[in-house]
Parts: structure tokens; sequence; C-alpha cells
């Protein structure tokens, strides 16, 4: 028997890790990511993402805040990081992704595409599926 998720596309080949802004109220920990109460994010080698999303090409400077943002979102489709989160993830997805030399044209359209698509995906009603085969 085999369990599975589908959805994902990239996998992260060394550890990560970013300092945060982010207070939880206690060390969230799960199998591949870790945020510390001092807003340290680590996110673990073999992590699994799905890049970035919507109608939008995966460039090199996009990669890295779309790693963070999936694993922020994960955390609280898991219930583990306060939805009202989901602001600062996206905000610090674009900081990242000009940082990596996107053009502020591009970073204003992946904004403007995140705060007004993607709060379904921060939802724990769209936890990824475990399918299983006999």
């Amino acid at each position: 028997m085999i369990k599975y998720r589908k959805g994902y596309k990239y996998q992260l080949a060394e550890g990560y890790h970013i300092q945060t802004m982010l207070r939880p109220s206690e060390d969230i920990e799960t199998e591949f990511i870790h945020l510390s109460i001092l807003g340290e994010l680590y996110i673990e080698s073999g992590y699994a993402w799905d890049g970035p999303s919507g109608p939008t090409i995966d460039t090199d400077n996009f990669m890295e805040g779309s790693l963070v943002h999936d694993a922020l979102y994960q955390l609280m489709r898991m219930g583990l990081l306060l939805q009202s989160h989901r602001a600062y993830a996206d905000k610090l997805l674009v900081d990242i992704t000009s940082s990596k030399g996107m053009s502020k044209c591009r970073c204003s359209w992946v904004y403007k595409g995140v705060r007004e698509a993607a709060g379904f995906a921060a939802s724990p009603e769209n936890r990824k599926k475990v399918f299983v085969i006999d």
C-alpha cells in the first residue's frame, strides 16, 4: 500500500532559513516546516511545493518567494498559523521576489493576484488530500 499527495512540482534539495516578522505564541514544528517564536522559518530538505501559482511563469526570481509563501500557507491550512497572517505572507512573497530582481510591475501583479485570489489556498478546507492505493 502507498499513500501520497498530488500537486507538487518542486522539492527542496537543501534546507532553507529566513527571518520573518511572524511571532507565533509557541514554536510551530511539522515534518518539514519549523517557525520559531522569534520568527525564524526553517524549511527542511525534501519539502515539496508547487512553485508560483496562477497565470504566471516559474522564473528564478519567483522561486524563493513561492517556497516561503507556500510553506506559510501550508501552516495556515494546517491550523498552526492564524489566517490573519495571510496578509503578511503575501507581502513577504513580494518583498522576496523584489529582492531577487522581479520588476516592480510584475511584483504588483503578483501581490494583487494573491490578495484577491489566493485566500482559498490558506484555508484548512483545502488541505491536500491523501490518496491510498492498496
